[in-house]
């Protein structure tokens, strides 16, 4: 079974949007070399009570193969944006709370900065993260990775770029490089407003991408997609 971690197929995304409400539906798919095709759907709702805090409360399903959907975990996300364009830059705080319904898992917590910057059209994400499983026999050690992508916006409802996600192993001291995880690949995104958008808030927004790699050091195709609809 893959790890559940959602940041291991969702870029976290820094953004300012006051009283925003979202509720955000996100599946992956993964297609590992002699493994049965893995698909992890998850439902959850979001909201941004003022212009610093975002807050999200999402389940997950897994299913592999021909089993059925079994819920697996429950997350709590909450990514506190330090910075609100007096820099060249943003910068967030993410923090992820993931507990699984299977005991023997634990209970993960990951943190870390999410960092976003543009140049014209082009906009650019790097974030780095930790992550640490609590309740497991034997205890985990603290672990490293990160996301990266670089994105051009054509229009609102069209933007193509490239995506990357990585695990590199204790943070302290990274796994060998054929135990590392590091996927990348194609993707897209955009938005469409619903209504009248001069006093409208409606937003359907979508997000897609295929990274080719490592998933738990077995080679690995990843397709994630991502919907959301703001309100």
């Amino acid at each position: 079974m893959p790890a559940l971690a959602g940041s291991g197929y969702y870029l976290v995304s820094i953004y300012e949007s006051e009283g925003e409400k979202t509720v955000d539906f996100k599946t992956w798919s993964s297609f590992a070399d002699n493994q049965p095709t893995s698909t992890v759907p998850d439902l959850g709702f979001g909201y941004m009570p003022n212009r610093t805090w975002y807050t999200e409360v999402y389940a997950t399903w897994f299913r592999q193969g021909a089993n059925s959907l079994a819920n697996s975990a429950w997350t709590w996300q909450n990514d506190f944006l330090m910075t609100h364009g007096q820099y060249d830059f943003d910068l967030a705080l993410h923090t992820s709370l993931n507990k699984n319904t299977d005991t023997s898992r634990g209970v993960d917590f990951e943190f870390g900065p999410a960092v976003q910057t543009e140049f014209g059209r082009l906009q650019v994400n790097t974030n780095l993260f930790l992550e640490r499983t609590y309740r497991t026999s034997p205890a985990t050690h603290l672990q490293m990775k990160y996301q990266w992508q670089g994105k051009y916006r054509f229009r609102p409802e069209l933007e193509l770029g490239l995506q990357g996600f990585g695990e590199l192993g204790d943070w302290d001291n990274w796994s060998a490089r054929a135990l590392q995880s590091h996927r990348a690949g194609p993707m897209i995104s955009g938005s469409f407003r619903l209504g009248n958008p001069a006093d409208s808030k409606q937003t359907v927004k979508y997000e897609a991408s295929y990274v080719v790699g490592k998933l738990n050091a077995r080679h690995a195709g990843i397709l994630s997609m991502r919907l959301q609809y703001a309100f």
